[in-house]
């Protein structure tokens, strides 16, 4: 914060007690205060009546309570949220303890009153996430989660309440070229509302935490004859009043001494993540970023991968759901504690979250941040419901823009440079190793994991070597039946200069079959991994929407239907682009059927295949070949989806 500002000026009565104000916005947990404020201090003629749709583990509940609504009931489908949410129901727990918590799925959710003034509620985002459109687009309302909103104005269109928020992520605005969200408007309007939506930023309100989300504020049409709701100006950031600083990670767990459980990371990256400099992610060890020993390739993983939170500023969104790697990870190269990552959220510390750790993590990154519930609910009290709040807000212009992602455009420059600097000092090229080179049995298993060691049933044998600035692969299958020769020949060559020791690669196997493909590919990315070249084959030939960086060249082929496909998928015939049965059918020369089981055949020796039945946004009929190795691995979410229904 800047010295001696507060982001909020608060209105008081000369009689009202004067212990409460100003509120130290200096202090770790200075939301908690503004929420007991808000309780104490906000004024209804009739206390508003709200109902809870989607609830989770109750982040706006807890803004619109904290801002004086009555939260009715809440309804949420998963019962580990809902025992949260239970556990803070109670005699001295957060909530009133008159409020009811329903476990159901919203369509069988049919209420037992009639009397509800506000709903709020923001359904499953996965549809519209940006998980979603890395898998081949934002499925949208393609998924039966995207279709939840229908229940939201089904009860709108039963209780007729005064208003409505709606929250959810911003892709929704662009799910399925715009034809999800003018249905979605369509929608609430039929249902006689009159809509404003922003995307607003968590952190221009008080959080310590970049998350952008889509706010729609619905108000019934013969209320909005008389005043135009508009959204509360940021408290905080370059769009505030005051120009306020933004609650920063740092400040906001400065105080809490709980103990660490886990000093670390562990697993294969565990060990990258000492080295990233506050702020960055895995982007770190890129090229493009200035890394001598690039082990991933430019925007091939999500953001958050390996993470390290800056404490000077606000972290990026805390995710649901992650992997090992999934970031935030506090600056000291370390896991964020659930208690921390409650403040990073601005979940009161009163406030229970039941659970393990990963059930934790799982609910508060589902969560709306309650400070900025709070602002959102004493907007709506003061507009809708005619309160009195006792701060004051200013209020946007309709066509006012806001200037977070500019701000966000010009962070990501500003750590991009913080990178090649750190690159350039601390990783000098001299100190680079030279490869090392083995022979190995190994089994291709079915869940496409290469098993390594003294296996007296192995699958392959494996001999790496160099030979003229050549990188050599060769795997034998133990039931080849040739003593000598080879079957296939995959040539790597650059696109441009890489960072690997090589002129080119070679890899080759002897073995007729996919599976034996899928051994050679898998060879050769464990040499990559071992020698710390390239986190896995994606990071060498680039993430598949993006131009390649290497090229592949099926130089020999069984003369047989696999042999064939193999190489229509190494010449990107079929690759990155989505394509129908019929034109499978037409490059392969062969009937639908045949392609059909082809494409099957290519997904059991761990090539990733998408369908509409594996991946929503993909039109029926089509399907999708992202690389042009197998990627598939024990732990991919893909390999046990069915490719045809």
């Amino acid at each position: 914060m800047n010295s001696h500002q507060s982001a909020f000026v608060f209105e008081r009565d000369d009689d009202g007690p004067s212990t409460i104000w100003p509120i130290d916005e200096q202090t770790a947990n200075w939301s908690d205060k503004f929420g007991c404020v808000l309780r104490q201090n906000t004024s209804f003629a009739v206390k508003p009546k709200v109902l809870s749709l989607f609830s989770g583990a109750g982040g706006l509940d807890i803004g619109f309570h904290d801002c004086g609504f009555e939260i009715v009931e809440t309804v949420e489908f998963e019962q580990k949220f809902v025992d949260t949410l239970e556990a803070n129901t109670r005699q001295g727990g957060y909530f009133d303890t008159n409020t009811k918590n329903t476990c159901c799925d919203i369509r069988e959710f049919e209420p037992n009153f009639s009397d509800i003034d506000f709903i709020i509620g923001g359904p499953p985002c996965q549809p519209f996430s940006a998980a979603g459109a890395r898998a081949a687009g934002v499925s949208g309302t393609k998924d039966a989660r995207g279709t939840l909103f229908l229940e939201y104005v089904r009860l709108l269109r039963l209780f007729k309440p005064r208003g409505f928020l709606f929250e959810n992520v911003y892709r929704i605005l662009g799910a399925n070229g715009g034809k999800d969200w003018a249905a979605i408007v369509s929608e609430f309007e039929a249902a006689g509302y009159r809509l404003k939506y922003r995307i607003l930023n968590s952190a221009d309100y008080g959080v310590a935490q970049l998350r952008e989300r889509l706010i729609i504020v619905g108000v019934r049409k013969d209320l909005a004859e008389n005043f135009d709701y508009q959204f509360p100006r940021p408290t905080h950031g370059p769009d505030s009043d005051g120009k306020i600083e933004r609650f920063c990670a740092g400040l906001a767990i400065s105080d809490i001494s709980q103990p660490v459980p886990n000093s670390g990371l562990r697993g294969r990256y565990g060990n990258l993540l000492f080295d990233i400099p506050p702020g960055l992610n895995y982007s770190f060890y890129t090229e493009k970023l200035g890394h001598p020993e690039p082990v991933f390739a430019w925007r091939s993983k999500f953001s958050d991968f390996l993470y390290k939170a800056d404490p000077k500023r606000p972290v990026r969104t805390i995710k649901a759901l992650g992997g090992q790697y999934t970031g935030p990870f506090h600056w000291d190269s370390r896991p964020f504690t659930v208690a921390e990552l409650k403040r990073l959220q601005s979940f009161p510390d009163k406030y229970e979250v039941v659970g393990s750790r990963a059930t934790a993590i799982q609910q508060l990154g589902n969560s709306v941040p309650p400070q900025f519930a709070r602002i959102l609910a004493a907007s709506i009290a003061e507009q809708i419901f005619e309160a009195v709040i006792p701060i004051k807000l200013s209020y946007l212009g309709t066509n006012e823009e806001l200037s977070f992602t500019k701000e966000k455009r010009l962070l990501t420059k500003y750590y991009e440079k913080l990178a090649i600097e750190a690159n350039t000092r601390e990783i000098p090229p001299s100190s680079l190793s030279a490869p090392s080179y083995e022979k190995y049995n190994a089994r291709m298993e079915l869940d496409h994991s290469w098993r390594i060691g003294k296996l007296s049933d192995y699958s392959h044998r494996v001999l790496e070597s160099e030979d003229n600035g050549q990188l050599l692969i060769c795997v034998k299958s133990k039931s080849s039946k040739r003593r000598t020769g080879i079957d296939w020949k995959f040539v790597i060559t650059p696109v441009k200069d890489w960072s690997l020791p090589f002129a080119k690669i070679v890899v080759t196997s002897s073995g007729e079959t996919l599976n034996d493909v899928q051994a050679a590919w898998k060879a050769f990315e464990r040499f990559l991994i071992r020698n710390s070249l390239k986190a896995d084959l994606v990071q060498l030939f680039n993430y598949y929407q993006y131009a390649p960086a290497a090229i592949i060249k099926c130089d020999l082929s069984p003369d047989s239907l696999e042999g064939r496909i193999i190489k229509l998928i190494c010449d990107r015939t079929l690759v990155a682009e989505e394509f129908s049965i019929d034109q499978l059918s037409a490059e392969m020369n062969v009937d639908d059927v045949t392609a059909r089981s082809l494409l099957s055949q290519l997904k059991d020796s761990g090539f990733e295949v998408r369908s509409n039945n594996t991946n929503a946004a993909i039109e029926r009929g089509f399907h999708l070949i992202p690389y042009s190795f197998p990627t598939l691995t024990r732990m991919s979410v893909q390999r046990k989806k069915v490719l045809f229904a």
